[in-house]
């Protein structure tokens, strides 16, 4: 039996999704730029798919620029707004629980003579609204916050934040990471209150190799990619048009029965927690009241991380040992510590993510697999 439990790392890919961008490599293959009749095809292609898009959010169309994924997207909201911003000042406030494609953009900037704030979160992997609004400083050009934190599944009160920030620095841009919550829980950039958000399509079951920025209206934002002017100048280079269309297919299915979806999402993440931490010495540290539908954080603790992941693996069940997307796969997760886990919890600690696809029956087979495996372990570890 094969069960898949690291959605969070990456989704397999709709049926729809893989049809419709081979059709468009084999049929809609112009460029998006060109005036003839194949690129006026291609054209529209990317049009639909920022339509679908900019529905969901309840955006428009034309706040949409579509990017490689969330990497690019939150590298080009974070540098965009500091090359924009740079006479007004160069403070940025974030939190310090944040992706690496975020945390890393702020070592950077940092080494470019920037200055970086970062907000701690609490036992429960928030950060505080007080703490960003007392952060921010007449000279703070960007504030930045994921939305669900991918390793233990928390949600910031983003609303709370860009309301207290705004208040105190109107001229703040506010920056959402949205990578683990579009298509997860409600994501309404008016509603939350940003300038700019991030997305990536390989979460949704789109294709790797898309995603999006939202950004808002007649915002000043410096493009990092310079050529010939695509997308309203805002990311020059020729759209992958196959991409985008898978994109906006996995969007339009992904809140199609949306909430059936998320309700079973997670009812089977409740059940693995509720039953494995009846086991001794094994805790959730995910909030599965308040936190994110679909990720469960779990320390088994006498047994590390790794061990317990490839013995899974032996019986076909694939899970995580934190973020998939870092390259030091030996680093100790900054969230845990963060959120004040002791070594040994961190180093046992393994984060199972759920998809729509994923069933009752596969739960069972993981839960008692691992309640077979775990005592063997921890005996072997001791031994």
């Amino acid at each position: 039996m094969e069960v898949y439990f690291d959605n969070s790392a990456t989704t397999k890919v709709y049926d729809e999704a893989i049809d419709i961008m081979v059709k468009t490599m084999r049929e809609d293959y112009g460029n998006p730029s060109s005036l003839h009749l194949k690129g006026l095809d291609a054209e529209h292609i990317v049009k639909d798919s920022a339509g679908i898009i900019a529905k969901a959010l309840k955006c428009m169309p034309e706040e949409i620029v579509f990017t490689s994924g969330g990497t690019e997207s939150n590298n080009m909201a974070i540098v965009g707004t500091l090359l924009a911003k740079k006479r007004k000042g160069k403070h940025i406030v974030v939190s310090s629980v944040e992706h690496a494609s975020v945390s890393a953009v702020m070592q950077f900037l940092i080494k470019e003579g920037c200055e970086v704030t970062y907000i701690p979160s609490d036992e429960n992997g928030i950060v505080s609204p007080d703490a960003f609004a007392d952060a921010v400083r007449e000279d703070t050009v960007l504030v930045s916050c994921m939305h669900i934190n991918n390793e233990i599944g928390s949600v910031m009160p983003l609303e709370e934040i860009s309301r207290r920030v705004k208040a105190k620095n109107p001229g703040v841009y506010f920056h959402v990471d949205a990578i683990q919550s579009f298509g997860k829980i409600p994501v309404v950039p008016k509603q939350i209150g940003c300038d700019l958000l991030s997305v990536s399509g390989h979460k949704i079951h789109g294709p790797k190799g898309s995603g999006f920025l939202y950004v808002k209206k007649d915002l000043l934002l410096r493009p990092i990619i310079y050529g010939g002017g695509q997308q309203k100048n805002m990311r020059s280079g020729t759209e992958n048009v196959p991409a985008i269309a898978g994109l906006g297919v996995a969007v339009n299915k992904t809140f199609t029965d949306f909430e059936t979806k998320i309700d079973h999402i997670r009812d089977i993440r409740n059940r693995l927690c509720r039953e494995l931490t009846k086991i001794e010495d094994v805790y959730s540290n995910t909030d599965i009241i308040n936190g994110a539908p679909h990720i469960a954080s779990i320390s088994f603790v006498g047994v590390r991380a790794e061990v317990m992941l490839h013995a899974l693996e032996d019986k076909g069940i694939y899970v995580s040992s934190g973020s998939a997307c870092s390259s030091n796969k030996n680093k100790e997760s900054a969230v845990l510590h963060a959120i004040g886990l002791d070594k040994k919890r961190i180093e046992s600690t393994l984060r199972f993510s759920f998809g729509e696809d994923n069933t009752e029956e596969e739960v069972d087979y993981a839960i008692n697999t691992i309640s077979e495996l775990l005592p063997m372990l921890r005996h072997y570890v001791r031994g």
